[in-house]
């Protein structure tokens, strides 16, 4: 089980190129991608996500890589920016009335004097953005199964409050089916007295028992939360699917708690309910 919070952070330096990677993610529903790097790099930016598609199912990533170069930049002096700045600057001195010079250090810090260019070979940068990639994920997944595993033995203790609920509920079957069975023979005997129709009450008990009998409901949890432990052992990538279970799971707690007059099973209808809240959040942070 892995969390779908994890970051990392890895720098590679080679011939004269440093590039840094860090990764963040957080949960959500569905996979998002944020990619920022160097706009001269953008042709391998489709690369990139196809790389993390690979490695991240759902989850909010945001990636950011940084590139530092000692060699392959270009450095040159547009001379023409230059020549048009000076003979601005001068326009406006003789206008004001102002006999001081521009000095070398102003120009070269107006915007275009200077003018800069990256060595722009994709492939070879490619070539080490993919190496530091594979690192930086695969830190960042190690934190995420970290916290994976906390989560999961934080679901497995709600699971086991779970069980002991269902256990308190089984119990109380017999006394629910005999209230029912009661209750329907006090009202035949108020209406006809010692006239009674031993068919038709136990005609009439089926129907009840169906009708609010609680036996299904229990079994079909019980099914439901033997499913779940199992997806939640066999499967790495379990989040949706175990959501789906829990559903299901609160389905037949709530129709439970709403067939069942009984003050015992109403409480332990309860602490299934506050179980399966905690399982729910635990769930909305799963991959």
């Amino acid at each position: 089980m892995k969390s779908m919070t994890g970051y990392a952070f890895k720098e590679i330096s080679k011939n004269g190129i440093t590039v840094s990677a860090e990764i963040k993610s957080y949960n959500s529903r569905y996979l998002e991608l944020s990619i920022h790097l160097p706009s001269w790099l953008s042709s391998v930016e489709m690369k990139i996500r196809e790389f993390i598609t690979r490695h991240y199912k759902r989850g909010k990533v945001e990636l950011n890589i940084r590139v530092r170069t000692l060699s392959g930049i270009n450095v040159k002096v547009n001379e023409y920016a230059a020549i048009a700045y000076l003979e601005e600057i001068k326009r406006l001195a003789k206008m004001l009335c102002i006999k001081e010079e521009p000095g070398l250090g102003i120009l070269l810090n107006l915007e275009g004097v200077l003018e800069t260019e990256n060595e722009k070979d994709e492939e070879k940068y490619w070539v080490i953005i993919e190496h530091l990639l594979a690192e930086v994920i695969g830190d960042a997944d190690e934190s995420r199964k970290r916290e994976g595993e906390h989560t999961k033995k934080d679901i497995l203790s709600q699971l086991d409050v779970l069980d002991n609920s269902l256990k308190i509920v089984s119990n109380y079957i017999p006394e629910l089916e005999s209230g029912i069975k009661e209750n329907l023979l006090s009202r035949f005997t108020e209406l006809l007295g010692d006239k009674i129709d031993e068919s038709r009450i136990l005609s009439e008990t089926a129907v009840l028992l169906m009708k609010y009998g609680i036996s299904e409901e229990i079994s079909r949890l019980s099914s439901h939360l033997s499913e779940f432990r199992l997806e939640l052992e066999r499967n790495t990538t379990s989040g949706k699917k175990l959501d789906f279970f829990s559903q299901e799971i609160n389905r037949e707690v709530n129709t439970i708690g709403a067939k069942t007059p009984i003050i015992e099973v109403s409480r332990a209808v309860v602490e299934m309910k506050n179980a399966l809240e905690n399982i729910r959040e635990q769930l909305r942070n799963v991959e």
